[in-house]
C-alpha cells in the first residue's frame, strides 16, 4: 500500500501536476518517495523563496498552479514572502510543507524546525491553510486546495503534512480533478451595465491582470463602443498596437485626465490599488462618479465604491457585453486614445525614455517573449508606459507587494512553464543580488532563459527618492560582483555590453543558444 507522501504525488499528478520546485530536507524525505518514481518533474532551486518565485512564475506563464515542496520551520518561512507576492498579484501557487509530529506541535519542546504555531504564521498569505492529521484526509484536503486554487480569485494556498503522517499507509485513492466553475450568472446586472455603455458619449475600460486571458473579448467590447482601452501593469499585452489601446499607467496625469473626462468607466479584473493608480502617493486618483465593475472576486469588489459590481468572469462577462452592446462607433476612442498615449508619454521623466527604449528594444528582437522583471528602473519605467506584444507576457514585482529578488526564480519557473516561448529576466544589479544562485538552478533545470541586468551599480530609484525627500543617501550603492564573471563559473554563456545600443544583437546570440545566458548591461 502507498504511503501518504507516495499518494500525495499521485494526487498531484492528477490534478495535472507536471513540475514541481523543491529542495529535499530532512523533513520532507518521505514526499521525494514517491516524486522518484512519478512523471513529475523536480526542480531544485537555491533557496526555499526561490521554489516558490519559480511556482509564481510557472503559474503566471501557463495558467496552471504552480508547486513548490518546503521543508518545516524555516522551508516554510523562507518561502512566506513569495507567497506573499503571490498573494498580491493572484496567482495560483501550491505550498505543501511538511510539519512536526502530531504529538509535539504546540508544546515548544524544542523539536528540529519547531515553530509556535506553522498553520497561523502562514495563514496569514496564504488563502488557505490545512493540515492533514489522519491518512483519510490526504484526499479531501487536497481537493479542496486545488478547487481553491482554480476558481474565483487566485493566489497560494498551503498544505502542511505531520511527519509521522507522511509515512502512514494511506487510504484507498479515487482522485477525480476538480472542474472549473461555471461563471456566475450575472445577466441582469450585465444588461443594466450594457445599457450604461450604449448610452455613454466618452466610454473607458480599464484592464487589469484579471483580464489577461480575455484579450479577444476586450477587444471586440472596445470596437463595438469606440472606448480607449487603458491597462495596467499586469493588464500589459492586452490590445498590443491597437489604435484604443492605452498602455499608460493610470498614475500618470494624462491618463487620470482621459479617466476624468469619462462619462462611464468599466473597470475589469483591476483591484485599483496605488501601485498602479497611486503610486506616486500624491493622492491624485479619485474613484470614477459612474464606474462599472467586474471581478471575480466579491471582497475585492466591496473593497471599492462602484455605481454597478458584477462578480462574474472577465472574459465571460466581456463577450456577454460586447454581444448585448449596441454598436457605437462615433465616440471618437482612437483620437481620445492616441492622444491619452503621447500625453502619457511625455509625462515620463526625460531619463525614462531610454529605459522604455531598451525594452521595446527587448521585445522587438523576442517577438512572443516572456519578460519577467525585477523592480529596476527599466521595469519601472515600462510599468508606466510599454506596450507589450503578448497578453500576460509582461509581468514583474514592481507593483503590489514588491518583492525584490523575484525576477530571476520566476523566469525559470515560467521557461519551463512555456518552453517553445522566448523567456527573459529583467532585472538590475541590486535584485539579482537577493537571487543571483538561481543562476545555477537555471541550467539545472536547461531552462533557456535570458538574464539581462540593468548594471547602475546600485538601486538607483532608492537614492533618487531618498534624494528628493531631502535625506542624504545611504546604503544605496552596495558593490556588484563581475555579472558575467559569475555567470560564466556557473557554466552560463554570458557578456557585458555598454548601453543599449547593441542590445538587439546580443540578445538574439543568446537567444540561438537554446540555453541560460546573461546580458550585462553597464549603464553611465
Amino acid at each position: 500500500m502507498a504511503t501518504v507522501g507516495e499518494a500525495l504525488i499521485s494526487l498531484l499528478e492528477a490534478h495535472g501536476v507536471d513540475t514541481v520546485f523543491g529542495i529535499p530536507g530532512v523533513h520532507t524525505v518521505e514526499l521525494y518517495r514517491g516524486l522518484a518514481e512519478s512523471a513529475i518533474r523536480h526542480v531544485t532551486p537555491r533557496h526555499e523563496q526561490g521554489a516558490t518565485f519559480m511556482a509564481d512564475g510557472y503559474a503566471r506563464a501557463c495558467g496552471r498552479p504552480g508547486v513548490a515542496f518546503v521543508i518545516t520551520g524555516p522551508g516554510l518561512t523562507n518561502a512566506i514572502t513569495a507567497m506573499a507576492q503571490a498573494r498580491a498579484d493572484s496567482s495560483p501557487v501550491l505550498v505543501v510543507s511538511s510539519v512536526n509530529q502530531r504529538a509535539a506541535l504546540g508544546k515548544g519542546l524544542g523539536y528540529l524546525h519547531e515553530l509556535p504555531d506553522q498553520r497561523g504564521l502562514v495563514r496569514t498569505v496564504a488563502l488557505s491553510s490545512e493540515r492533514v492529521e489522519d491518512p483519510a484526509e490526504l484526499q479531501p484536503v487536497m481537493e479542496r486546495a486545488f478547487a481553491r486554487l482554480i476558481s474565483g480569485r487566485p493566489g497560494p494556498v498551503h498544505v502542511e503534512i505531520p511527519l509521522d503522517v507522511l509515512a502512514l499507509p494511506a487510504a484507498d485513492l479515487r482522485p477525480v480533478a476538480p472542474t472549473r466553475p461555471t461563471p456566475i450568472g450575472e445577466t441582469g446586472a450585465l444588461g443594466k451595465a450594457a445599457a450604461m455603455l450604449a448610452g455613454a458619449r466618452r466610454p473607458l475600460i480599464l484592464a487589469g491582470g484579471g483580464a489577461r486571458h480575455a484579450d479577444a473579448a476586450l477587444r471586440s467590447l472596445a470596437e463595438r463602443i469606440d472606448a480607449p482601452v487603458v491597462t495596467t501593469a499586469n493588464g500589459r499585452g492586452l490590445l498590443h498596437g491597437h489604435a484604443l489601446g492605452v498602455h499608460a499607467s493610470p498614475s500618470l496625469r494624462s491618463v487620470r485626465r482621459l479617466m476624468a473626462e469619462a462619462d462611464v468607466v468599466l473597470a475589469v479584473g483591476t483591484e485599483l490599488g496605488p501601485t498602479d493608480y497611486d503610486m506616486y502617493a500624491d493622492g491624485g486618483f479619485v474613484l470614477p462618479p459612474v464606474l462599472i465593475r467586474i471581478d471575480i472576486d466579491q471582497a475585492q469588489l466591496d473593497r471599492r465604491a462602484a455605481t454597478l459590481a458584477i462578480r462574474t468572469d472577465s472574459a465571460a462577462a466581456l463577450a456577454a457585453l460586447a454581444d448585448l452592446v449596441e454598436a457605437r462607433p462615433g465616440n471618437d476612442g482612437a483620437r481620445r486614445a492616441a492622444a491619452a498615449r503621447q500625453a502619457a508619454r511625455n509625462d515620463l521623466e526625460p531619463y525614462m525614455h531610454g529605459q522604455v527604449a531598451a525594452v521595446e528594444a527587448i521585445r522587438d528582437a523576442l517577438p512572443g517573449a516572456l519578460i519577467v522583471g525585477d523592480s529596476t528602473q527599466p521595469v519601472y519605467a515600462a510599468n508606466l508606459w510599454y506596450d507589450h506584444d503578448r497578453p500576460g507576457g509582461w509581468f514583474n514585482a514592481a507593483t503590489g507587494y514588491g518583492a525584490l529578488g523575484f525576477g530571476a526564480p520566476a523566469a525559470v519557473g515560467a521557461a519551463l512553464a512555456v518552453p517553445d516561448a522566448p523567456v527573459l529576466c529583467l532585472t538590475g544589479d541590486g535584485g539579482l543580488q537577493f537571487t543571483l544562485a538561481e543562476l545555477g538552478s537555471a541550467l539545472d533545470a536547461r531552462a533557456p532563459v535570458i538574464f539581462v541586468v540593468w548594471n547602475n551599480r546600485g538601486y538607483r530609484e532608492i537614492e533618487t527618492s531618498m534624494r528628493d525627500a531631502g535625506v542624504e543617501p545611504v546604503g544605496v550603492s552596495p558593490a556588484p560582483p563581475d555579472f558575467v564573471a559569475v555567470a560564466k563559473a556557473y557554466g552560463l554563456a554570458a557578456e557585458r555590453i555598454e548601453g543599449v545600443a547593441e542590445l538587439s544583437a546580443a540578445l538574439k546570440r543568446a537567444r540561438a543558444l537554446a540555453a541560460p545566458a546573461l546580458i550585462e548591461i553597464v549603464v553611465p
